[in-house]
């Protein structure tokens, strides 16, 4: 039923905090529950995220398996970065569409913190520190005033699982309503959501902004756009 989307820099912890909300969902729930991640789909991790192709080929399975699996009886669990807010709102749109709730578990830790854990694992099982470096370059924190990173659980490295507040989040809390672009918008591009309020914004900021200066009539660049439009009544 519902979806709990982990987040975090690389070796932030977010695998073992998926392992220990299996196991309390498991032994205080009769739900089975799912954890779907870069570890299940067995990757490369250096080779897939060196690659902007392969990186977006990764989310896009992963995104399809958590469709797949979400249904109205189990818990799933997606233990990735999911840095990229753009990638989160298309999974928040994906829990829109299916009607179940979700919550953003955020692993926060400092870059010197999940280096220091990086350099302590096995060697097959390290990032190298090219990509580390670019993962925590590339990083988009999640905030909660976002409804796709709502509601947001921030957990420092010392913390104990907040597992009664996660637990009400997604059984209390009731799903957010399908709207159109949730029915009628395919799930194929990772970005396409979040682009498209974007572009709308842009264009709306330009058109608002260029009839402070000018006329009825007088022509509007619009961004994106090669021609420009007239208005004979201002909005």
């Amino acid at each position: 039923m519902p979806l709990i989307v982990m987040c975090g820099f690389p070796c932030s912890g977010k695998s073992r905090r998926a392992e220990e909300l299996k196991e309390y969902f498991l032994k205080s729930t009769d739900r089975k529950v799912i954890v779907v991640g870069d570890e299940t789909v067995g990757i490369d991790k250096n080779s897939v995220y060196a690659d902007s192709q392969k990186e977006k080929n990764l989310r896009g399975s992963l995104r399809a398996e958590v469709e797949r699996m979400v249904n109205k009886d189990d818990i799933v669990v997606l233990d990735s970065l999911n840095y990229i807010k753009g990638y989160r709102y298309e999974l928040f749109c994906l829990i829109k569409h299916a009607q179940t709730p979700h919550c953003l578990v955020y692993c926060v830790t400092s870059a010197e913190v999940s280096s220091t854990w990086n350099s302590s694992r096995e060697a097959d099982g390290q990032y190298t520190q090219e990509i580390f470096d670019a993962l925590v370059m590339r990083f988009e924190a999640p905030d909660s005033r976002n409804r796709w990173d709502s509601p947001l659980f921030a957990i420092q490295k010392d913390d104990t699982l907040p597992f009664d507040a996660i637990a009400d989040a997604i059984f209390h809390r009731k799903a957010p309503p399908p709207n159109q672009s949730t029915q009628s918008q395919p799930l194929s591009s990772t970005n396409f959501l979040y682009e498209l309020d974007k572009v709308t914004q842009d264009v709306l900021t330009a058109v608002l902004n260029s009839q402070k200066t000018s006329v009825p009539g007088d022509l509007i660049a619009v961004p994106g756009a090669t021609e420009k439009i007239s208005f004979k009544h201002f909005v």
